[in-house]
Order: C-alpha cells, then sequence, then structure tokens
C-alpha cells in the first residue's frame, strides 16, 4: 500500500504542498484531482522521489521511501507515467519499451512483458520498429503506458494521461486503464477531467493550491456541490 503522511514539499523557497495525506491500497484506483496549480503534479512527483518532501512521510507497504532515488522507486514496484508522455522520440517504439526495463536483468520475463504488451497494445505492435516520435498522441500514451508495464509494477502513478487526445483515444485509454487495474494493477490517477477520472476510480482525492481539501469515494465526490459546481459542470 501507498501512503503519504502529512507531506509538504517545496521548490526552493516556495512551499507546493502542505500536509497532504492519501492511500492507495493493493489493487486499488484512486484518482488525484484538482485545476492547474493545484500541486497534483508535485504529489506525484514526490511520490516518484523526483523532489523530496521536507515534511512528512512517503510510505510504501509501510517503508519509507520518500528519500530514495526514482529508480529505487521504481525498483520497489512504483512506476510512473509521465504528462505529455516523455517518449524518446528517435528511439524505435521496441526500444521504447525496452527502456521501462531499465531496473530488471531477467531476459526471458522481458520478453514475456513485452509480448504482453504487443498484445495489449496491437497498434504498437504494428508499428514496433518506427521511431516514437512517428506516433500520433494517443498512440504515444500507450507506448508510455506499455513502458512503464515493463516494469512490472504493482502501482501504476499515472499524471494526466487523457491530456491532448482526441474523445475517441481518451475513452480507449481508459479502457485500458480500467483493465489493467482489474489485472490487479493498483493505480493513482491524476487528472484535470474530473468526469473520466470519477466515472473508473474508487475513489477520490482534490487538492487546491497543495491541500487536499475533499476525500471520498468516486461517487459521493460526484454528488458533493463543490465538486459539481467546479469540475464537473454539471
Amino acid at each position: 500500500m501507498l501512503e503519504l503522511r502529512a507531506v509538504s514539499t517545496r521548490y526552493g523557497q516556495v512551499q507546493v504542498l502542505w500536509d497532504v495525506s492519501l492511500t492507495v491500497g493493493d489493487g486499488e484506483l484512486v484518482c488525484l484531482l484538482g485545476g492547474n496549480a493545484s500541486g497534483k503534479s508535485t504529489t506525484m512527483k514526490t511520490i516518484l522521489g523526483l523532489v523530496h518532501p521536507f515534511a512528512g512521510e512517503v510510505l510504501w507497504d509501510g517503508r519509507p521511501i520518500h528519500r530514495e532515488t526514482p529508480a529505487e522507486v521504481v525498483r520497489a514496484g512504483i512506476a510512473p507515467v509521465l504528462e505529455n508522455r516523455r517518449i524518446f522520440a528517435d528511439l524505435t517504439v521496441h526500444e521504447n519499451l525496452l527502456m521501462g526495463a531499465y531496473t530488471r536483468s531477467d531476459a526471458a520475463g522481458i520478453r514475456q512483458d513485452l509480448e504482453r504488451v504487443w498484445t495489449l497494445f496491437p497498434v504498437l505492435a504494428e508499428r514496433r520498429g518506427q521511431p516514437g516520435g512517428s506516433l500520433s498522441g494517443g498512440e504515444q500514451q500507450m507506448l508510455a503506458m506499455g513502458r512503464a508495464l515493463l516494469a512490472r509494477p504493482r502501482l501504476l502513478v499515472m499524471d494526466e494521461p487523457s491530456m491532448g487526445l482526441s474523445p475517441l483515444y481518451v475513452d480507449r485509454i481508459f479502457e485500458i486503464i480500467q483493465g489493467l487495474n482489474r489485472d490487479g494493477i493498483g493505480i493513482l490517477l491524476v487528472e484535470q477531467n474530473a468526469n473520466m477520472a470519477l466515472s473508473v476510480a474508487d475513489r477520490g482525492y482534490v487538492l487546491q493550491t497543495g491541500r487536499v481539501v475533499l476525500a471520498d469515494t468516486a461517487p459521493n465526490l460526484v454528488n458533493h456541490p463543490m465538486m459539481r459546481k467546479a469540475y464537473l459542470e454539471l
């Protein structure tokens, strides 16, 4: 289980998070919602070891990981799908996927997981020899997800997976997210698209200016007056 306990993070002298606490249980799908500059991406970066909190703890199965490097966090079982995909444009689709296995040395297992990705994303299998930069935005998002799966994560931390995608691709990406979750992978979904995120999540947290202002089950958040007014436009 992932747990953040009263996490506070800053960049230089500018504090961005204040006492953020949240949990993601094994196999759970939890969304983290909020507008621009709410602290969502910084929360994700704190979990992944990209920034370190000056107060509070990040725990994974009860073990502190908030001082570990990103590579150590991935080895522990937490893999990122970063905002704007962050694929390697000049590497082939196949080479991009293998970058996700950089912490592993089990060649047979890597081959097995590659086959799983080709099955999950047939369009990537068709384009395995093409440069990553030649893919559409939706295909690049699939590539970023496939690359994360090559780390064999127990938890995927996904930052704005719907950003910049057509409605058709958004629907497909969220279908895949649900499928991965049904297969037992926990997911922390960092999203601005509150309607879509809450339609697939078990629970959710809402951040405003670096603080958690709401935390509840997805159905309760959908019906919360503040959510309906500020995020859901109902």
